[in-house]
């Protein structure tokens, strides 16, 4: 079957390379029995491609078992996958299949498994490496042929790093990767999403179609639609819905494309075992700029020789010239610091270039410095190491702050 073929069986909208690579690697790996790892982000279509994979397989006629690991709750999962007997916890009142049991010589999706705990990821790395499995409450090993492809829009390689994600199993998970692209990447097929929805809205409920002014598809094309498919075909329903006017306009369409997610600013991820977890927005700005104090401070040292009156010697380059004689004299600030920069001379090319020292740092900034001092030693309840990893310090420079602002713990 190629690819067309593939999409017309699956209503597979799209014309990108890289969907269609995504679609040739799937079409390719199913006739064997290779786990198959699926990955990218929310909302781009990742549950279409194990049902091309079971339905391309031999495993066709088997039964196809779609599992949500982030929807069960993690004290019933082991019971969900593995099955259970009577009694094997309270409220077992009788033994009960697993889907590994169930699905015997057919193909078993595991959406979202980053969200398994460690202890069923055991368990899950033991079925793909010999086929077998005990029931929760049983010590009868059990045997099982089941195909699993399974799907996560996770940095499983992040999750390995923080100890979230058993490094065997991701390998194990890992034999044959499929990528799937996000919709902002396929900027050639989003109006033709746009389009197909559009269709299938108009006869749902019985109206004619709403249709792109040019100025409105490239709107649609250029944004970054975080929520990727789920989110165009969302837009499109509402649209469809409650715009009295057909043809969608510029303006029109802006009002239901919510405003981007990307700021300026610079943004700090973490997970929820973050060492900065605990920290506010405002917390996470004092943190960037006090990173950015000290890494200007250190690019001073290296580029600078310091002098015992107070001047600063540069080494005469063509990179320490173009920088000091940037036309904007505040061109050398970091809020809320800056560098005063004095008139400077030169006389040849081996004359040294001096500029003054750098001016004292604002109290404001001391007043902030302290304050995020603080709030990092009471989220670590005093400990010292702790608060200087998350504010980026070495203990004893944390010590040297404590003592010069005073600071009680």
């Amino acid at each position: 079957m190629n690819i067309e073929d593939i999409k017309q069986r699956f209503e597979i909208i799209g014309h990108s390379p890289a969907l269609n690579r995504a679609i040739e690697v799937a079409s390719q790996v199913a006739p064997t029995d290779l786990t198959v790892l699926i990955t990218g982000e929310s909302g781009v279509g990742k549950e279409v491609f194990p049902k091309i994979i079971h339905t391309l397989s031999s495993r066709k006629h088997g039964q196809y078992i779609a599992v949500n690991c982030g929807a069960i709750p993690e004290g019933t999962i082991d019971s969900e996958l593995f099955g259970h007997e009577k009694g094997s916890f309270t409220g077992a009142h009788e033994a009960r299949k697993g889907y590994f049991e169930v699905a015997d010589g057919g193909t078993i999706f595991l959406d979202e498994v980053a969200e398994l705990p460690l202890a069923t990821q055991v368990r899950l790395l033991r079925v793909l490496e010999t086929k077998e499995f005990l029931k929760v409450g049983s010590s009868k090993v059990q045997k099982t042929n089941v195909r699993v492809v399974a799907a996560t829009n996770i940095d499983l390689q992040e999750a390995v790093r923080r100890g979230k994600f058993r490094q065997d199993l991701y390998y194990r998970l890992n034999t044959v990767p499929i990528h799937i692209p996000p919709l902002r990447a396929r900027k050639e097929d989003i109006a033709l999403l746009f389009k197909k929805f559009a269709l299938d809205f108009s006869e749902r409920y019985r109206m004619p179609s709403v249709k792109l002014e040019e100025s409105a598809q490239q709107l649609l094309e250029n944004y970054p639609w975080a929520g990727n498919i789920r989110q165009l075909k969302n837009i499109t329903e509402q649209i469809s819905i409650l715009e009295q006017e057909r043809q969608i306009n510029y303006e029109t369409l802006k009002k239901y494309l919510p405003e981007s997610p990307q700021r300026d600013l610079p943004v700090l991820y973490h997970g929820h075992d973050s060492e900065t977890s605990g920290m506010s927005e405002r917390d996470l700005l004092y943190k960037i700029l006090f990173d950015m104090r000290r890494d200007i401070n250190e690019l001073k040292h290296v580029v600078a020789g310091f002098n015992p009156d107070g001047k600063t010697t540069l080494p005469d380059n063509i990179a320490a010239k173009n920088l000091l004689q940037h036309p904007d004299p505040g061109y050398l600030m970091v809020a809320p610091q800056r560098y005063d920069v004095a008139p400077i001379r030169y006389a040849d090319d081996d004359e040294p270039i001096t500029v003054s020292e750098i001016s004292e740092e604002p109290l404001a900034l001391r007043t902030q410095e302290k304050d995020l001092i603080e709030k990092a030693l009471q989220r670590h309840h005093g400990k010292r190491r702790a608060a200087a990893n998350e504010l980026g310090l070495s203990e004893r420079t944390l010590y040297r702050k404590i003592k010069e602002y005073d600071i009680e713990y």
